[in-house]
């Protein structure tokens, strides 16, 4: 009975061997499989997807693994950066790897470019992590713009505003759009579709409006590189004596009250030139 027991202790030991052997030492690799959208957008979520091979070996036992919580990236509250699996067990379409969806959101401040993160792991009864570092590919595709009031015809209420892009990306389907408020009453449409507007170039808009002294609240609305819509708020202010009593101003009033009088003088010159005509194609007869 003792043989008997001895033999399927040892049959047992050997199996188990056997199994470590022909399963070798555990050897994890972390890679990055997914990330959307491709270019991260400061202030913006990105989904991230690790893939971590070799968890089919049961000689790795526990695995821990973790995407650390530093700059540029962060969780939300309810997001648990850490997830722990058994080896060795398949998942249910018996790939021989482990997939680890995050949603996390991007710093503001993110530099544009490759922006370093980190994950850690362990297995089986190691005390220590390993670490190993990946590379956020980051975009600013945010513009920003310089707006301001460029000129205002106080005779026919128009308005123009003249906007700068400011920053190193085009833009598409640029809109001007001017909310209600105290200090501008909007005659006709508030919004204005000035088209698309490439880096350091600049438009115009112009509104029908009748404007208070004070500052001016300004939307601008525009489609980004990654086709995203975006708004902007902006402040000018309006202050009428820039825009009064300029010389321009006068020189165009003194020719529209000598207008009439420049027809009636170019109606008479041509009536005696037509007369003229007539009386040199008379003596010729």
């Amino acid at each position: 009975m003792k043989k008997r027991l001895l033999s399927y202790l040892i049959f047992g030991i050997l199996i188990i061997n056997i199994t470590f052997v022909l399963a070798g030492p555990c050897d994890l690799d972390v890679s990055i499989i997914n990330q959307d959208p491709y270019l991260a957008i400061p202030g913006d979520y990105v989904k991230i997807v690790f893939q971590v091979q070799g968890v089919e070996n049961p000689e790795c036992g526990k695995i821990e693994f973790e995407l650390l919580e530093k700059y540029p990236i962060s969780f939300d509250p309810l997001e648990n950066p850490k997830i722990s699996t058994e080896s060795g067990i398949y998942n249910k379409d018996y790939s021989s790897f482990l997939l680890v969806p995050y949603k996390i959101r991007v710093d503001s401040n993110a530099l544009e470019g490759d922006n370093p993160i980190e994950v850690q792991y362990k297995f089986g009864l190691n005390l220590g992590y390993e670490t190993k570092q990946f590379n956020l590919n980051v975009k600013d595709s945010k513009a920003d713009f310089e707006i301001y009031i460029s000129d205002y015809d106080s005779s026919t209420r128009t308005m123009t505003f003249k906007i700068l892009n400011t920053e190193d990306v085009d833009v598409e389907a640029l809109t001007i759009e001017i909310p209600k408020q105290n200090n501008i009453e909007i005659k006709g449409s508030n919004i204005n579709i000035v088209g698309d507007l490439d880096s350091n170039e600049y438009t115009t808009a112009d509104f029908e409006a009748i404007p208070k002294e004070g500052e001016i609240t300004i939307k601008i609305i525009y489609t980004d590189e990654i086709n995203k819509r975006r708004t902007i708020e902006k402040t000018v202010l309006y202050d009428s004596e820039y825009f009064t009593g300029r010389i321009a101003d006068k020189n165009n009033k003194s020719l529209s009250s000598y207008l009439p009088w420049l027809i009636i003088l170019g109606i008479i010159i041509y009536y005696f030139y037509i007369k003229r005509k007539k009386k040199q194609r008379a003596r010729r007869r």
